[in-house]
């Protein structure tokens, strides 16, 4: 199933009567990795949300290259922050799969091999909300990514932690690509966007300032703010 070209034009999300994101036209392909920058509050989650089909949409559009719900169904989102059922990171991990009607049985080896991608295997039968926040995150993950997802979100996934659990999370993205998942995550870690990303989008006040390659962007941004934020400047 062709799921990209994702094309979104003129894109607004308001809340409560003001607009958190737009008027937002961009054009996302279907491989690799895309990050989104930009300063804090200047709409990265909303418009991953816009993206993912879970932020309302108040005008414009956001069209996929096949029917919008059946795009949804193949995608993933992990949050900055994971929310851990009440249960065994094992349970944890086959949650989705047991929503989708997959036996417990299959769940479990399915459970189990993922476990061990992530590194978790002996963490399974320990209750979820115990683990350190890496493990947590490591865990999220593993569940956004146990249904083989198409397309998975992220939100700042490493923003709360060590160099260690963050370097552990890139690894297992880095995994993910290799195995054909699209990412598009947004961070506020120029390291990790320089590690990671094959394009940039750059955010600023809700609007796109900047789309290009990451090599492009990072050497020579096209607009004034990519430029001053690169160079650890106040971003208004």
């Amino acid at each position: 199933m062709q799921m990209f070209p994702l094309t979104v034009t003129n894109a607004i999300s308001r809340r409560h009567g003001k607009t958190l994101v737009g008027p937002v036209s961009c054009t996302l392909m279907g491989t690799g990795t895309t990050i989104v920058l930009g300063p804090n509050g200047s709409g990265k989650t909303t418009l991953l949300r816009l993206f993912h089909g879970s932020a309302r949409l108040h005008s414009g559009t956001v069209t996929w290259a096949c029917d919008a719900q059946i795009a949804r169904q193949q995608t993933g989102f992990v949050f900055q922050r994971p929310v851990m059922l009440r249960r065994s990171v094992l349970d944890n991990l086959i949650y989705p799969l047991r929503l989708r009607g997959i036996t417990k049985k299959d769940a479990r080896f399915r459970g189990e091999t993922i476990a061990r991608r992530v590194g978790l295997s002996d963490l399974l039968g320990h209750p979820a909300p115990v683990l350190s926040g890496g493990e947590q995150q490591k865990l999220a993950l593993a569940r956004a990514l146990i249904t083989d997802p198409k397309i998975l979100f992220l939100d700042e996934p490493c923003a709360a932690l060590d160099g260690k659990s963050t370097r552990d999370i890139e690894t297992i993205l880095q995994d993910a690509v290799a195995s054909g998942t699209r990412l598009i995550m947004a961070t506020h870690d120029l390291g990790q966007a320089r590690r990671l990303a094959d394009d940039v989008l750059f955010l600023l006040n809700g609007q796109v300032a900047e789309h290009t390659p990451a090599q492009r962007f990072f050497d020579c941004p096209t607009s004034a703010p990519a430029q001053a934020f690169l160079n650890g400047d106040i971003v208004e």
